[in-house]
């Protein structure tokens, strides 16, 4: 049931809404996160996206997303997280980390969500992933040995480190320079997310130069 709420939560990204000209406020539109998170990208404005493969509300964010990432300005970038709430969540995280310890991700990570939320794949069905892994040309071995390797399983705790550090509790949601997080539920439309997290890049970028 917890699990099912986190993913039901961010059913109100889908919800139809004009954005408002006004200002996202916070408390309504984002949450100012207390204390500050540290930010792994030194001289650049950090957006953190979390999700889950298996939340369709990230998957319809995807397409966006990534039309937006490649509009970000020069001083901003985008990473994603894998949250992790629980095992089967950290399953799928080490899946992502395993495809980016083997410099697979940027190939896979669309044609995997694109598997599970279009071909119904069950990545917690090891017959399942490795046949879908052996159908894109992959070694299922590898990957599995990369899933357990000590670097991805220390990707897998920080992820769940940060998941509870950005009192994240559903996904999709956004955090911005670890001084700000946006939910699905205050973002109430894909679109109004990423609005969102534009004005904040914002925030973050006058605060900054204030302190130089």
């Amino acid at each position: 049931m917890q699990m099912h709420r986190r993913i039901m939560i961010a059913a109100l990204a889908l919800a139809p809404l004009v954005v408002s000209a006004q200002q996202p406020q916070a408390g309504a539109d984002y949450t100012v996160l207390k204390p500050e998170q540290p930010v792994d990208t030194p001289g650049k404005i950090e957006v953190i996206e979390f999700f889950w493969y298996g939340c369709i509300h990230c998957y319809n964010l995807e397409s966006l997303l990534e039309a937006w990432e490649a509009k970000l300005p020069g001083d901003a970038l985008l990473r994603r997280i894998p949250a992790v709430f629980n095992d089967r969540w950290a399953h799928d995280a080490a899946i992502f980390y395993a495809f980016e310890a083997l410099g697979l991700l940027e190939k896979l990570h669309r044609p995997f969500f694109d598997a599970i939320h279009r071909n119904r794949l069950r990545t917690d069905n090891p017959q399942a992933l490795a046949e879908w892994l052996q159908k894109n040309g992959l070694d299922p071995a590898k990957i599995e040995g990369a899933m357990k390797s000590f670097g991805v399983q220390s990707k897998v705790r920080r992820s769940s480190q940060l998941t509870k550090a950005y009192r994240i509790d559903g996904t999709p949601a956004l955090a911005v320079h670890g001084r700000y997080t946006v939910s699905a539920e205050q973002g109430r439309t894909h679109e109004r997310m990423l609005a969102t997290a534009d004005h904040l890049i914002g925030l973050t970028r006058r605060s900054l130069a204030a302190r130089k």
